[in-house]
């Protein structure tokens, strides 16, 4: 009797003590932060992908070589986008971290641990500044859908050419780098349908899996624009919602204050009615 009493309590303290844990986590920002670490790694990862295979692309079927030197060409260029992207992946890894603190921070559970008073003061700040730097990462990646949105098109061209050589025969037509700002005026580098270079970039896997990667990236770049608008929405109702705790704070204070001067003014005049009587 006894043992099943206390295995009772036992499993209702540990349900209350769950349910209070998950209503402590902020879903908003969990969600906004699974979105936001999708989209960077889709973008992360298949960009970097797809520009390996834009290299072997451009060197076996285009046969562009390395310019030797400092000379800042197409390849050069690749690899500052493989730094960059690096860097992407481990800045938006740290940031969905601390939004994610800041969630926790102003959820009830943080709140009645630290009190009212530290929740409204050091989270309006830290609010007010996540809004700020997350509207423009939003920008930023606004920018870089955009930038990646160039290869797409790019990619998209190269496939339609090769589509409509084995639907029409016959065709001959002709791609140049020049036009896309990959090489400069005075080199041509173009590949027309008759070549043997173009039907074999046509027939490999290789052309068609770097288009696809370029398009997966630009979803997940997408997908990170989402994911900052969703903050912006999460960290626009932490705001308000510490802005409101605040007031709250202020009208307590102000209500023990004058309730404390009420009972003084009270205590003081019965002090002395007391000694008018006596």
């Amino acid at each position: 009797m006894n043992f099943s009493f206390f295995s009772c309590y036992s499993s209702t303290g540990c349900f209350e003590c769950c349910i209070k844990c998950l209503g402590g986590i902020p879903y908003a920002s969990l969600i906004a932060t699974i979105l936001l670490y999708a989209g960077v790694a889709l973008f992360c990862g298949c960009g970097h992908e797809a520009l390996s295979g834009t290299v072997n692309i451009l060197q076996t079927y285009f046969e562009m070589a390395r310019t030797a030197g400092d000379t800042l060409d197409v390849f050069t260029m690749i690899d500052i986008f493989k730094y960059v992207i690096y860097g992407i992946a481990a800045a938006f890894f740290v940031y969905g971290i601390l939004l994610m603190v800041e969630g926790f921070f102003t959820t009830g559970a943080i709140k009645d641990l630290y009190g009212d008073f530290k929740i409204t003061t050091c989270g309006r700040c830290v609010s007010t500044w996540f809004i700020m730097l997350t509207y423009l990462f939003m920008l930023a990646w606004l920018g870089v859908t955009a930038f990646t949105s160039l290869p797409v098109y790019m990619y998209f061209n190269l496939w339609t050419i090769c589509r409509n050589t084995t639907l029409v025969e016959g065709a001959n037509l002709c791609l140049d780098l020049r036009q896309f700002g990959i090489v400069t005026i005075g080199e041509e580098k173009k590949i027309c349908t008759v070549s043997e270079n173009f039907l074999r970039m046509c027939e490999s896997t290789e052309l068609n899996m770097t288009f696809h990667l370029f398009i997966v990236a630009l979803a997940g770049a997408g997908a990170a624009v989402i994911a900052m608008v969703h903050y912006l929405m999460v960290l626009s109702a932490n705001w308000a919602y510490v802005k409101d705790a605040c007031r709250m704070q202020k009208y307590e204070d102000i209500k023990s204050k004058e309730e404390q001067e009420l009972h003084d003014i009270h205590s003081t005049r019965s002090k002395e009615r007391l000694n008018a009587y006596t």
